[in-house]
């Protein structure tokens, strides 16, 4: 197949042409070409707002993990990476999806894009409701392990606080997707730049101010034993509606019978992070970790997702399931093919691989400005720190690469398979590794090196 651009400029000087200029682009490789400061252009600005939503986030995370709520319920910080995650669960993989679609043609009749925005919308209702609910019994089975209790009224807190932040979130970030995508396409950008970052950056600040405002309610009427059961009894009786509206579409009707798998378990990794979340904010010593938390996680997750959108889209234009293009058929594709080689797909890998640490520089400077965390901004944790930030990113895209080109080769979309699991793997390498920032930082302090 041969791709042919044509781009034609006209000058007028009142209502009379005077000129005009002709670029004519012919590819057989490849995807039009794009080189790295375009991918810069497109990038940057919904990296930086996404980051800036996220310092929000963090702000949140660090004022509402005072609250009452989380204080007698610390189940609740599990749920935080769980739901928060969901964003690369669902809303990012929505953005993923229609992304693919717009840039194959998909969506360019009204008829056809109003049904596969509708059956879209649909899918991650029903998908938001289930998770949301796995991920309260999550929570609760952990905590009970953890603890060797469990309070009924508090389990039916977590599962009605879980269900309506999922629902309520899903609905807001899915209509903005939508909107994002069907603007970008209007105005000429590749909504696979910037569709999932603007995703991104209303997830966490939304699903956390939700989830920390709506278990606040539930606790604060505890006393009315069963509100909790009526909501979570209403939400999960839509869940026939959505099957029904969302299987009017083949490929989604598809996504329904397969799509469950990468879903639940990325929202069971997110818990084991949410877990690790529970344990460190309980600590004194780790208590200004929980405004880095949505940052470091978030960045991490959404340069990941641009760059499996972009490969996604890339193998849907390029071949078909089960058969790599060309310049893909590498047996292991390792960090060598990821960073170095001469393809696009390695190209966006190198450009979202250097923003990383500016990108996290000015995050941390406005977490300082705006006073948040307990944290001090000593140079030996801003290394620390960006090290963290830094191979978190790395792995995430050797990853991207891996198990994108692994499920190509099984015939599976990777639009419906792969972000759930790189957001899922983003936060719990994130997690982790702050943790282990913190950990380092002060055992350097107690051994009075001066970190």
């Amino acid at each position: 197949m041969v791709v042919t651009h044509l781009a034609l400029k006209l000058r007028f000087q009142g209502n009379k042409l005077r000129g005009f200029t002709c670029r004519l682009t012919r590819s057989t490789h490849s995807l039009l070409p794009e080189n790295s400061w375009s991918i810069v252009k497109q990038v940057l600005l919904p990296y930086l707002v996404s980051g800036l939503g996220m310092v929000a986030a963090g702000m949140v995370m660090d004022v509402v993990q005072h609250w009452e709520v989380f204080q007698e319920i610390s189940e609740v910080f599990i749920l935080v990476p769980a739901l928060v995650g969901l964003k690369g669960n669902l809303e990012m993989t929505l953005a993923s999806r229609l992304s693919t679609a717009a840039n194959t043609g998909q969506m360019d009749e009204a008829q056809q894009r109003w049904r596969m925005v509708f059956c879209n919308m649909a899918l991650i209702q029903l998908q938001a409701t289930v998770v949301g609910f796995l991920a309260a019994v999550a929570a609760v089975v952990l905590g009970c392990l953890t603890r060797e209790r469990v309070d009924g009224i508090q389990a039916a807190i977590l599962c009605a606080s879980s269900i309506s932040t999922a629902f309520i979130a899903a609905l807001a970030l899915g209509l903005v997707v939508v909107a994002v995508i069907i603007g970008s396409r209007k105005v000429g950008v590749n909504p696979d730049n910037v569709a999932t970052p603007i995703a991104a950056s209303l997830g966490d600040l939304i699903t956390l101010s939700l989830l920390a405002a709506v278990s606040s309610f539930f606790f604060t009427y505890r006393d009315m034993w069963y509100l909790p059961a009526v909501v979570c009894g209403f939400l999960l009786l839509l869940i026939p509606v959505w099957v029904i509206i969302a299987s009017r579409s083949p490929p989604i009707r598809e996504v329904l019978k397969s799509g469950w798998q990468p879903v639940i378990l990325a929202m069971s990794v997110s818990s084991i992070g949410g877990l690790i979340l529970d344990k460190t904010v309980s600590n004194p010593n780790f208590e200004g970790m929980a405004v880095f938390i949505p940052i470091i996680n978030g960045v991490g997750g959404n340069l990941v997702a641009v760059q499996a959108s972009r490969m996604s889209t890339y193998l849907h234009y390029w071949s078909v399931p089960g058969a790599l293009p060309l310049k893909m058929s590498a047996d292991c594709p390792g960090p060598c093919a990821t960073f170095f080689s001469s393809d696009v797909n390695s190209k966006s890998a190198r450009v979202l691989v250097t923003l990383v640490v500016p990108g996290h520089l000015l995050f941390l400077y406005t977490v300082q400005l705006l006073h948040g965390g307990h944290t001090t901004m000593t140079p030996t944790f801003i290394i620390c720190y960006l090290c963290a930030a830094l191979l978190q990113v790395v792995i995430l895209l050797c990853s991207a690469t891996l198990m994108v080109v692994w499920l190509w080769r099984r015939s599976l979309d990777p639009d419906n398979y792969s972000i759930p699991y790189l957001t899922a793997l983003g936060d719990l390498l994130g997690t982790g590794f702050l943790a282990l920032t913190f950990r380092f930082l002060m055992m350097g302090s107690s051994d009075g090196t001066g970190l």
